[in-house]
């Protein structure tokens, strides 16, 4: 069979069935194992009397796990398929969420956390987006876009629904209603919904994994989308805290970011016919470049506020393509025969320094004096990581 053909030729349902089911469950995982911890944790600190950077440590650990973890996954990805690998990940989220709601002390809950980052390895997008570029073949860029897509309303709709659960039980009873719903919902769509034959694909010597792993083009690739993903993700996290210094209240600033999910929104929807129309060459240094822009424009811009959120915006929408040129990196340069080693590979490092980047942005801004200042640096770091990129693409 062609490296580029999906399992069955000819045939939609299976694969959009697929779609559907990880639509279905990228949404419930990342609800509940990402996006509920920023809402729980000023509770969790006062009822525990944990620190904030303490609890927020445990958290930011998971995510180095997933990435470490996710080199290996890679791996049972290409060779097995992602039925195995989501149910069993989905069965180790919930086993996590109950330590964390049982934790009685910060070492136990810091484990927790550790365990819910080997979940994270097994049901967040790297098995999604292997599964559809298998499956897919050429229309993979519109299933990742869909997927994309339906997973970004994760954090619309669990924080607040995360908000009423802590309300109505507290923070421990919220995450072992959370840990039920996502027993109840993703083990058997994992399971049940994933059955779809695992497509065996030719395997090209020249595009042999340890070979390409070990070459220039890949190397600078990793330490490109490492950089960006720092900028990205500090852009993110140090938002509110930028806004609030130029002079907004916090709810405006709050108001602010979340218009910049719409952002991200459109930029996704845009993707398709950006990638028909350029090289891999040249979108990735478009998208980089325009986010870099972005970024320094909310650090020398003072106001007035609509400009302030226009810029939010744009950040938002480089944010969403960003997440579109990483899911692709790996096929638009090597195609889709090794996708899961070289994605997991590719997906580590960016995972570690986007764990590490809200800490950093908060910590330059001290050394700084403001964080003006910081969006200027990140915007730098944008750039740097786009000059880069142009020499990410095999010959």
């Amino acid at each position: 069979m062609h490296a580029d053909t999906a399992a069955r030729p000819g045939t939609h349902a299976g694969p959009r069935r697929v779609l559907i089911v990880l639509c279905a469950t990228e949404i419930i995982s990342w609800g509940v194992l990402y996006y509920a911890f920023p809402v729980l944790l000023p509770t969790i600190s006062t009822s525990t009397g944990w620190s904030l950077a303490a609890i927020t440590a445990g958290f930011s650990a998971s995510q180095v796990v997933a990435g470490l973890v996710g080199i290996p996954v890679g791996r049972l990805l290409d060779r097995h398929g992602p039925r195995a690998v989501m149910t069993t990940g989905s069965v180790i989220a919930v086993l996590a969420l109950v330590a964390l709601a049982t934790a009685d002390s910060l070492a136990w809950f810091t484990a927790a956390w550790l365990l819910a980052g080997v979940a994270m390895a097994g049901v967040f997008y790297a098995p999604a987006f292997a599964a559809l570029t298998r499956w897919y073949g050429p229309r993979r860029v519109s299933a990742l876009t869909a997927l994309t897509l339906v997973a970004g309303l994760a954090s619309t709709v669990f924080a607040p629904l995360t908000a009423v659960l802590n309300d109505l039980v507290d923070w421990r009873g919220t995450y072992l209603v959370l840990a039920g719903f996502l027993a109840v919902t993703t083990i058997p769509l994992h399971l049940l919904g994933l059955r779809l034959p695992w497509p065996m694909i030719e395997h090209e010597t020249a595009h042999a994994p340890s070979a390409v792993a070990r070459s220039r083009p890949f190397l600078v690739l990793v330490i490109a989308m490492s950089l960006a993903a720092f900028s990205v993700y500090a852009v993110v996290i140090n938002l509110v805290p930028l806004l609030t210094e130029r002079g907004m209240t916090t709810s405006a600033a709050a108001v602010a970011l979340g218009v910049g999910g719409i952002g991200q929104v459109l930029g996704r929807l845009g993707y398709g016919r950006l990638a028909a129309r350029t090289s891999v060459r040249t979108r990735t240094l478009l998208v980089l470049l325009v986010s870099a822009a972005a970024t320094v424009l909310l650090g020398v811009v003072p106001g007035p506020a609509l400009l302030l959120i226009a810029g939010s915006v744009l950040a938002g929408v480089t944010r969403g393509i960003f997440t579109l040129v990483q899911a692709t990196a790996i096929t638009d340069r090597w195609g889709p025969v090794h996708y899961g080693r070289l994605n997991g590979l590719l997906t580590a490092p960016v995972m570690l320094t986007a764990a590490i980047a809200p800490w950093a942005g908060s910590a330059l801004a001290a050394w700084l004096g403001g964080y003006p200042a910081v969006f200027v640096v990140l915007g730098v770091i944008g750039v740097l990581a786009a000059a880069l990129s142009t020499a990410s693409v095999p010959r």
